[in-house]
């Protein structure tokens, strides 16, 4: 078993209604990672999930707090939520950079894996913008500076290229409707493609390991019959197992 931290995969949604002349608005809270969560736990994985609006204060601030976990995944969230905290952007003070923190946790040991998204590497319109941070130089991919989505909605079927314990057995994996571009490392491992490009991308890193995942965990990158299918649960563990060296 491994004990996951999960930030990032949610988002606060605020509505207006307009009826006639009169409107009024409505939030609420969302989440992408239900569905991810119920199959690691299944798996046998603990996985705790820090919502996207608390990183900026609640992520850890220190080694200690981090070694309660043997993998750290970033979804779907920027680097400005790690960067940008109160003590910074409102008060103008110093703090740890917590990227750089997560660094040398990996190095000392430690797994990190980063799935894809809107707020994933580089990010729509780049604003996930992991470029030329901490978190690009433990990856096993370089980050674009720029906008690196590849968006498809006819629908493109993932590869595998090198069969491991990650993909053996699980057959032909469903249509993804989109991924990030991004480039391998030399001393990276490439195991799926997607339009000869890569998609699952493992490294080791001093005593650490890093997983980057090219695609979303959820939709809509992740469409229904990805989400539906027997293999997604397995999948997911198995990465998770790999880096907490299960297997």
């Amino acid at each position: 078993m491994a004990k996951v931290l999960l930030a990032g995969e949610s988002w606060i949604v605020s509505t207006t209604e307009y009826k006639g002349y009169d409107s009024f608005t409505s939030s609420k809270l969302e989440s992408g990672c239900d569905h991810l969560i119920d199959e690691l736990e299944k798996n046998g994985h603990q996985v705790t999930h820090l919502f996207a609006h608390n990183v900026q204060e609640q992520f850890p601030w220190t080694m200690d707090e981090l070694n309660k976990y043997d993998v750290i995944i970033l979804s779907d969230i920027g680097s400005n939520s790690f960067l940008l905290s109160h003590r910074v952007f409102d008060e103008g003070h110093t703090t740890v950079n917590r990227l750089d923190l997560l660094k040398k946790w990996v190095i000392n040991g430690g797994s990190l894996m980063m799935a894809g998204g809107y707020l994933s590497f580089g990010g729509f319109e780049g604003k996930a913008h992991y470029h030329n941070t901490p978190i690009e130089d433990i990856l096993p991919v370089n980050v674009l500076p720029y906008d690196d989505r590849c968006e498809m909605p006819q629908g493109v079927k993932p590869l595998v290229k090198e069969d491991s314990n990650i993909t053996k057995g699980l057959g032909e994996f469903p249509d993804i409707l989109g991924y990030q571009e991004l480039q391998v490392k030399p001393d990276s491992k490439v195991l799926m493609t997607v339009n000869k490009s890569p998609l699952l991308v493992i490294r080791k890193v001093g005593k650490g390991k890093t997983l980057a995942y090219a695609s979303d965990i959820a939709p809509h990158w992740a469409p229904e019959e990805f989400m539906n299918w027997s293999g997604y649960g397995k999948f997911f563990s198995r990465c998770i197992d790999w880096l907490a060296n299960v297997n």
